[in-house]
């Protein structure tokens, strides 16, 4: 009864409204904010290395490393399989718009949730919750929003991750029971997460680059080898996108849904999960962490994404089913739909390197997805929890449980099928998209004048720091003290450029 609810709520959630909501909200940001995802590209890649951690918060390269552990996941591999074989190679394309208008709407939910942050037991928090109430005024919403976002992080998101590590273990056909999976999942998570923050942080910086980099560079090294073939799968991917290629027109509602929907899974601009990691981040200015979580939706999707496409459709290796579900077009015979897939793009370069790749791959990507739903579901544990209790130790109590949760359901979600995983995450990622979203438009013009103010300051050959005054910025009480305590000499230079008393 649960799957048939959630299959049923996720056709209203997922609605076409949805779509061009997504795509709109991300647009009129990138207009507004003239489109930083390409002007600034180099300062986003500056501040991934600038700064470094302190007591109350991780650097900005951990808090993206904790964003992209979080975008880089299951969507990644399964998620993007399942967008080609449902919708066909032109849902690749969707995926890249949504990305590329997404990366405005990351900036504004990451800037303002930096801008808006507090502090939870010595370390920062913050996210949409946060900011709905002390920018937009409006606590109903925000308490609504955490409630949904504890939904998302703890009951259904985790269902797709650890659903996708048992699929990928399958795959080996070593015979090993998904009770053994979730065991091993469930442990490893418990014992990183009860570390903290700071050790999600840590372990996030290690393992999140070297993940993406093998992954990526196989993705290349496939590409090479099927050079030939390189052009036309462009070409096709083009083609599909706008319904030019016979053979896929019968899926071409589902090319655009299933490329938007899977996209917005897979990069997580615009439902605000990644907003919370970068509040997570100690940074002078909410700007700097606005643009290196807009980054990370680019390795998400353009780089990571794409290398999955790209091992699938060079090498063949895809299957497209019509409305009915019946096969269009086949690609590699008898391979599953989803990460098998890729496995099979794989193994047409090594053969038998494909099963024990993928499963290594989706194991540590989903993994470091749970981490991140662990510090999402706290920032909003702790905003909820902050109008009931100001006890420190309430608090801590209220993050391990909040681990636990998670890691009992990635346990039972182990036993669980991916279609029912799926159904049951694109619930509450579509919950968060409906509240997120509208309120990223209303507060559109305090993204613009944080960015600009940013701005101003580099043009001054300044390293910039914040003072919310500056930006027409209330309740931001909390950056008063963090600008005199951590950041007085940037301070000081700034007001000295701009010829201020002291």
């Amino acid at each position: 009864m649960l799957d048939q609810f959630a299959s049923w709520i996720n056709g209203y959630l997922w609605a076409p409204a949805l779509v061009y909501l997504a795509i709109a909200v991300g647009l009129f940001l990138s207009i507004g904010l003239r489109f930083p995802q390409f002007r600034l590209i180099g300062d986003m890649v500056r501040q991934l290395l600038k700064g470094s951690g302190s007591a109350n918060g991780v650097s900005s390269f951990q808090g993206f490393c904790m964003a992209l552990g979080g975008r880089v996941g299951t969507g990644n591999i399964a998620g993007v399989a399942s967008a080609i074989g449902t919708g066909g190679p032109g849902a690749v394309f969707w995926m890249w718009i949504i990305a590329l208008v997404g990366a405005g709407s990351a900036f504004s939910e990451s800037t303002l949730a930096q801008t808006y942050k507090t502090t939870v037991v010595g370390e920062y928090r913050g996210g949409p919750a946060y900011y709905i109430e002390k920018g937009l005024k409006c606590k109903p919403l925000a308490v609504i929003f955490a409630l949904a976002t504890i939904l998302a992080m703890t009951i259904t998101g985790p269902t797709v991750q650890a659903g996708a590590i048992t699929s990928a273990f399958r795959g080996l056909n070593l015979g090993i029971s998904p009770i053994i999976v979730g065991v091993v999942v469930a442990g490893f998570f418990i014992i990183v997460t009860l570390g903290g923050v700071k050790r999600i942080g840590t372990f996030a910086g290690y393992v999140v680059p070297i993940m993406a980099g093998i992954y990526l560079l196989l993705a290349l090294i496939i590409m090479i080898i099927n050079a030939p073939h390189i052009g036309s799968m462009f070409a096709l991917i083009f083609k599909c996108a706008f319904n030019q290629e016979a053979m896929f027109g019968a899926v071409f509602g589902s090319c655009v849904m299933m490329g938007v929907k899977r996209g917005i899974y897979s990069n997580e601009a615009g439902w605000g999960s990644g907003a919370h990691a970068a509040a997570t981040a100690e940074v002078s200015h909410p700007a700097k962490q606005g643009l290196a979580q807009a980054f990370s939706v680019y390795v998400d999707t353009l780089l990571v994404c794409t290398a999955t496409a790209i091992m699938m459709l060079s090498t063949g290796c895809y299957n497209v089913l019509d409305a009915d579900g019946n096969p269009i077009v086949e690609g590699l015979a008898g391979v599953e739909a989803g990460p098998g897939f890729v496995q099979g793009a794989i193994d047409s370069f090594i053969p038998g390197l494909g099963a024990p790749f993928i499963t290594i791959a989706l194991f540590f990507f989903a993994f470091t997805t749970l981490l991140s739903f662990a510090v999402y579901a706290d920032a909003n544990i702790q905003y909820v929890l902050g109008a009931l209790s100001d006890s420190d130790k309430a608090k801590r109590y209220a993050y391990n449980i909040g681990c636990l949760i998670i890691a009992t359901l990635a346990f039972f979600a182990s036993m669980k099928d991916m279609t029912t995983a799926w159904n049951y995450a694109d619930v509450g990622v579509g919950i968060m998209c409906w509240l997120n979203l509208p309120v990223l438009a209303l507060m559109a013009p305090k993204s613009f004048r944080l960015l600009k103010d940013y701005e101003r300051q580099k043009k001054m050959g300044l390293d910039p720091v914040f003072e919310p005054a500056d930006c027409g910025i209330e309740n931001a009480d909390l950056w008063k003290k963090i600008t005199e305590e951590k950041y007085q000499d940037l301070l000081d230079a700034k007001r000295a450029a701009e010829g201020r008393m002291f």
